[in-house]
């Protein structure tokens, strides 16, 4: 189920990545600047969710710093090549599993 915006409680689902981590990564990359609705509350959209898993990726499985992370991201975007993912599954199909993942277990608590 595509949407335009999500919470950041919705990202913390789908990407297993902890609210309070997410905020402290938008001090640190400024690539990750979620906007904000009327009311305050941060609003991510489908790049937003692609780049987050990226950096869960750098820091927290290739143990990246989050300055080498940094590094990473700027040359990865002043290269024109795509970054090659032979043996991973990419980002956006990650996300959109982990989104049916949680629709099918929402869905099994209904049943």
């Amino acid at each position: 189920m595509k949407k335009l915006y999500y919470s950041i409680g919705e990202v913390s689902n789908i990407t297993d990545v902890e609210a309070h981590v997410l905020r402290y990564w938008e001090t640190i990359f400024k690539e990750l600047s979620p906007r904000k609705n009327k009311a305050g509350n941060r609003t991510y959209r489908e790049e937003d969710i692609t780049l987050i898993l990226k950096l869960k990726e750098l820091i927290q499985e290739k143990k990246y710093s989050t300055a080498g992370a940094q590094k990473f991201l700027n040359n990865e975007t002043t290269t024109s090549e795509p970054a090659s993912q032979k043996d991973n599954i990419p980002h956006e199909i990650q996300k959109d599993l982990k989104e049916i993942r949680m629709f099918l277990g929402k869905l099994s608590e209904k049943l």
